[in-house]
């Protein structure tokens, strides 16, 4: 016999062997097989249930960071206008009182300088006043050695004395 032609033996144990080993195989390794598809399956489902999760929750969890970072911004916009509404109010407080003390210390400055200059000018005027009397104490001196120099002097000094006296008066009237 050829190999297009096979015997009637050959074909029978070969078609035994076949279905020994498709008994077996529908026994015992179908539903084995069966079973791991269908956990696999099972996994695959979940994992892309478990995938939709995810996606709706990191939807979520972007919009409410967004609505975070929205209120922390609009919270640091206000927070910076605060901050510069109160520097602004310090710097124009520091300057008001930067200002009422130079103020101040300027009205000491010329309070103090009036006084020294008062008192500079007491000073000249007694310095004055007391060369003033010792040189006419030194003229008087000589002069009014002789009797007739003294009586001469006193008639001047009530003289000078009348007139002043009498020119008081029309000033007062004017």
């Amino acid at each position: 016999m050829g190999l297009l032609q096979p015997e009637l033996g050959l074909i029978f144990w070969t078609s035994l062997a076949f279905g020994v080993v498709l008994f077996l195989l529908c026994k015992f390794g179908f539903p084995v097989i069966l079973r791991s598809v269908e956990e696999r399956r099972n996994f695959i489902d979940s994992s892309i249930e478990a995938a939709h999760e995810a996606e709706e929750r990191l939807e979520r969890v972007t919009l409410d960071s967004a609505a975070i970072v929205e209120k922390a911004e609009a919270e640091r916009q206000q927070i910076l206008r605060s901050a510069s509404e109160e520097r602004d109010r310090i710097v124009g407080d520091a300057r008001m009182k930067a200002s009422e003390e130079a103020q101040r210390i300027v009205a000491e400055a010329r309070a103090q300088a009036n006084e020294e200059r008062e008192q500079i000018i007491r000073e000249g005027r007694q310095q004055v006043v007391a060369l003033a009397v010792t040189i006419s104490e030194r003229l008087l001196r000589g002069e009014l050695q002789q009797k007739e120099s003294q009586i001469v002097l006193a008639d001047r000094l009530l003289d000078e004395i009348n007139k002043a006296s009498q020119a008081k008066p029309q000033n007062n009237e004017a």
